[in-house]
């Protein structure tokens, strides 16, 4: 298979959503284990893309939702209640997103 052009390769860079980081490197960046990671998984919290050999890799958008899980877990919150802060916290904006932009709209 070619390499893909640099100008793909680039926009991956800027891209929240490309699964960049493979665990090791994910659960550095927050401060975390692989152990929390996996957790955080399991409860479904986020859900990680696989390489082809099967690995995990994060995207950077993952990373923030998790180092916030971690910060709640750091708190003394059980990491069950803090995937569901953090689901909820994560809806609350969008839907804060969505009005504004309604709000927006309506102004016009």
């Amino acid at each position: 298979m070619p390499p893909e052009p640099p100008s793909n390769a680039m926009d991956r860079l800027d891209d929240d959503d490309y699964p960049a980081y493979t665990m090791g490197r994910a659960a550095e960046m927050i401060g975390a284990t692989p152990g929390f990671l996996r957790a955080i998984g399991e409860a479904r919290l986020i859900t990680p893309l696989r390489s082809e050999g099967g690995h995990r890799r994060y995207s950077r958008y993952q990373l923030r939702i998790a180092a916030r899980a971690r910060e709640l877990v750091d708190g003394g919150t059980p990491v069950e209640a803090a995937c569901r802060i953090v689901i909820l916290e994560d809806q609350l904006e969008e839907a804060l997103r969505l009005n504004e932009e309604l709000r927006g709209g309506a102004d016009r």
